[in-house]
């Protein structure tokens, strides 16, 4: 459940810096109908909704929309621009910024799975 959970938050977090941030375009389906307030982790147990299948569909999907967001904005200016829905406070982070953040967030997500996988196997290390 947690790794199907981490597919389904992965595709959220692409949508959401890329796509949202990034762009400032507002969040598609299925993000934009949860209500978020009521339900802050929903991307982790609605993904026991749908199959694996879909959920790597739905990831691959939205992973091929932020590359393409990518060279959009690449195209226009380079890694420093910032982006275009800024936080609260006003500032927004660049493009730069962003693309690290990514790789942290990837890199927590492949741990968590790492750490269930050695759990299940016994092995451990390369």
């Amino acid at each position: 459940m947690i790794t199907l959970g981490s597919r389904r938050r992965s595709a959220l977090v692409e949508e959401h810096w890329f796509s949202r941030r990034l762009h400032g375009h507002e969040m598609r389906a299925p993000w934009n109908g949860v209500d978020w307030k009521a339900d802050p982790a929903w991307e982790w147990h609605s993904a026991s909704d749908d199959t694996p299948a879909q959920l790597l569909s739905r990831w691959q999907d939205t992973v091929d929309r932020s590359r393409a967001l990518v060279t959009e904005a690449l195209a226009d200016d380079d890694m420093g621009q910032l982006a275009k829905h800024p936080w609260p406070d006003g500032s927004a982070p660049s493009l730069r910024w962003i693309v690290c953040h990514m790789i942290e967030e990837y890199a927590r997500h492949n741990g968590h799975a790492d750490l269930i996988r050695e759990s299940v196997d016994g092995q451990v290390g390369e």
